[in-house]
């Protein structure tokens, strides 16, 4: 069963698949070399989960967008196909080994102009961001501990109609057990809580891959 199916029913999840964007040729090339890597490749999303990004960000037409945590590059492929000429999308990743191969599909793809791939702490580069202009977009898939302090950053620059994407929220489900040791399902516990009662937002957790959260202003009546 694929990361797109963890929290639905195999035939029902395969059916959607079907029934949604496809990934580009390019894309399942990225998809079949992230796989030879071993169990790393779980850090990639699904395509599904893809589809959504692609689509969202169509919908959006972000000037700006914001990754945190690209890995081989497939979610940021999935953003960058979508944007319009000028616009860009920031790539924060410390991993120079993971972001070569990444390098390698967005330049196939086309896509390379629009990306700009800042390689050192997350935290150090979204804090160096001008205030202007404004984040549109942004996918947070990196450490988990620090989600909150991505989070607070991105969220301090994100434009009235923005959106924030969080990735692995359900952690395997292990967020719904209380009984649970893993401390990595504690810390996103706590992230869910502190962003389900942020009174700024509307948001919404999506059963999509490891768990998915959109997240927007909330906007003054």
């Amino acid at each position: 069963m694929s990361r797109d199916s963890g929290f639905v029913e195999e035939r029902a999840a395969l059916y959607a698949a079907a029934h949604s964007l496809r990934p580009s040729e390019v894309q399942l090339e990225l998809i079949e070399e992230t796989a030879s890597l071993g169990r790393v490749a779980g850090m990639q999303i699904g395509p599904l989960q893809g589809a959504f990004m692609t689509v969202l960000a169509t919908a959006l037409r972000p000037r700006l967008a914001v990754e945190v945590g690209t890995f081989t590059g497939y979610s940021a492929l999935c953003v960058a196909s979508a944007l319009d000429p000028g616009a860009q999308l920031i790539c924060c990743d410390v991993s120079e080994e993971w972001t070569s191969i990444a390098r390698r599909y967005w330049e196939r793809a086309g896509v390379a102009d629009r990306i700009d791939l800042r390689i050192g702490p997350a935290l150090d580069t979204l804090r160096a961001l001008s205030p202007e202009p404004l984040i549109d977009l942004a996918f947070i898939d990196a450490d988990k501990f620090s989600y909150p302090d991505y989070y607070d950053e991105i969220f301090t620059r994100l434009s009235p109609g923005g959106v924030i994407l969080v990735d692995n929220v359900l952690w395997g489900g292990a967020v719904a057990d209380r009984a649970s040791g893993d401390e990595t399902a504690e810390a996103m516990r706590a992230f869910n809580k502190h962003v389900a009662a942020d009174e700024r937002t509307r948001t919404v957790l999506l059963p999509i891959g490891d768990g998915l959260t959109m997240i927007t202003r909330r906007l003054p009546a």
